[in-house]
């Protein structure tokens, strides 16, 4: 350790930033400093170190033939660094860290949080609601509740549910739906990022009848569940997104037939971590929640359509 005492650790903390990130302003931006301050960080650790580990070229700065293993193994100790603090960040057994996508945070768990409580007072929930990708093996984050095809790598993914889709309305609008053909002559509220189809739920349904022509499209789920709500069209809904509305009597699911969209939502957990108290409590609550809401649908699930696209949750 006594290397150490060579070189100001702030100077290492420049010199790693701008060999991994490849550029001054990217490095400050990172750091939160000075493009300025950044260089001459570089310069002085340089200085201390007394070995030039970058070349200064029109293009930047470019790792020495000695600086690009060196910076490789800075890397590796900060990547060491980081994760014995995050290590600090997650020994609250009291307060348990969720990831969630905005609108399964908005639209499902936020209705249903106090009865987790009531069943574990003990357990605080912090919820971070976000499309961002967590670094689960370097943040505070202990579960992460993402939809996708699964696989993927350097995370640990539990299946928890298929995801589906079904046609929703305001009531006032579902008054006006008997048969298929009258569900083709509504307009549609249209989620714009969802590759998920009418033509396909209504091929999938076996209803031979034309899609219902967009009226409104939002590049926004939520949005669109507040369209469907004001009765200004009927919309291909998750239950996350819908079930709380359906339970209240605010939406009506004229054809409860749901359709898998080929995703699957998945817990998704640090690799190699044993599952703290907490999280296996959680996980546990929300099997039996949404096995509630479960209960609450009488339409068959029809398996997925040939060459299902990604969706959003």
């Amino acid at each position: 350790m006594r290397n150490l005492n060579l070189v100001h650790l702030n100077g290492l903390r420049a010199l790693e930033a701008v060999g991994r990130l490849g550029a001054l302003q990217a490095a400050a931006e990172e750091l939160g400093v000075t493009v300025g301050a950044v260089s001459q960080q570089v310069i002085k650790a340089e200085e201390q170190l007394g070995r030039a580990i970058f070349e200064r070229t029109a293009r930047g700065l470019r790792p020495t033939a000695f600086g690009a293993p060196f910076l490789a193994r800075l890397s590796d100790g900060f990547r060491e660094l980081s994760e014995a603090v995050a290590t600090t960040r997650r020994r609250d057994d009291a307060i348990l860290t969720i990831s969630v996508a905005p609108i399964f945070a908005s639209r499902w768990l936020i209705h249903r949080i106090d009865r987790f409580t009531a069943a574990h007072p003990d357990i605080g929930l912090r919820i971070e609601a976000t499309m961002a990708l967590v670094d689960l093996a370097r943040s505070d984050v202990d579960l992460a509740i993402r939809v996708g095809p699964g696989g993927w790598p350097g995370v640990s993914a539990e299946f928890l549910l298929p995801q589906v889709v079904f046609p929703v309305c305001a009531p006032s609008l579902a008054e006006r739906i008997a048969t298929p053909q009258d569900l083709s002559a509504q307009p549609a509220v249209v989620d714009g990022n969802d590759a998920f189809t009418w033509e396909r739920w209504l091929d999938a349904a076996g209803f031979d009848v034309p899609a219902p022509k967009a009226r409104h499209v939002f590049s926004d789920a939520s949005l669109c569940l507040d369209a469907a709500l004001a009765g200004q069209g009927v919309l291909l809904a998750y239950p996350v997104l819908a079930s709380w509305a359906l339970k209240e009597g605010r939406l009506v699911a004229p054809f409860p037939i749901r359709v898998e969209t080929g995703m699957r939502y998945y817990f998704v957990t640090a690799p190699g971590v044993p599952e703290p108290r907490k999280v296996t409590l959680f996980k546990r609550w929300l099997r039996e929640a949404l096995a509630e809401d479960e209960d609450g649908f009488a339409g068959a699930v029809i398996p997925a359509p040939a060459a299902a696209s990604p969706s959003s949750p």
